[in-house]
């Protein structure tokens, strides 16, 4: 079995920090009802709190739901490598310095005005918790971990993961 490391305050906001940065796009999930949407967003910014920041079309789906529950779950996911679930609050702003401080180009192909466009949102995520997975070693080694644990019928003991409580 893995090691088990819960973190808290600021060693899970790094944690988030490292993860969400290194994985880059996670599955953005909001709430209509009791039904969970999802669809795959990349965090433009990932500040040393934990704090996740998303550029958005104000008309969007998911812009609407956040209006109307402002509870989301973000599932970051390197198959193999790394995990991570973050339980959070997020909030919307029209603020245009912090837009064109999270623009990129790539952004341009949903928003096509750039970052002028009007209908251009910042979605603001705070965590209040999550869980992490980590491999202790770089894929090769755990792939070859994983297939010498299926060969011997052994658990594979490689990793680590924990609680994180901001």
């Amino acid at each position: 079995m893995g090691d088990h490391k819960d973190l808290r305050n600021d060693s899970a906001a790094e944690k988030i920090k490292d993860l969400a940065e290194d994985i880059k796009t996670c599955m953005f999930c909001t709430y209509s009802g009791d039904k969970l949407n999802s669809r795959p967003m990349t965090a433009q910014k990932v500040d040393q709190d934990g704090t996740l920041w998303f550029l958005s079309d104000r008309h969007s789906d998911k812009n609407q739901e956040i209006l109307a529950n402002s509870k989301v779950e973000l599932f970051f996911a390197e198959p193999q490598d790394q995990f991570l679930t973050i339980h959070g609050n997020a909030s919307i702003s029209y603020d245009r310095a912090v837009i064109k401080e999270l623009y990129t180009p790539i952004v341009k192909v949903w928003m096509p005005e750039g970052e002028d466009d009007p209908n251009l949102s910042v979605i603001k995520v705070v965590p209040s918790e999550g869980y992490y997975w980590n491999n202790k070693h770089n894929r090769v080694v755990a792939v070859a971990k994983m297939t010498a644990a299926f060969v011997t019928g052994k658990t594979m003991d490689d990793g680590i993961e924990g609680e994180l409580k901001l």
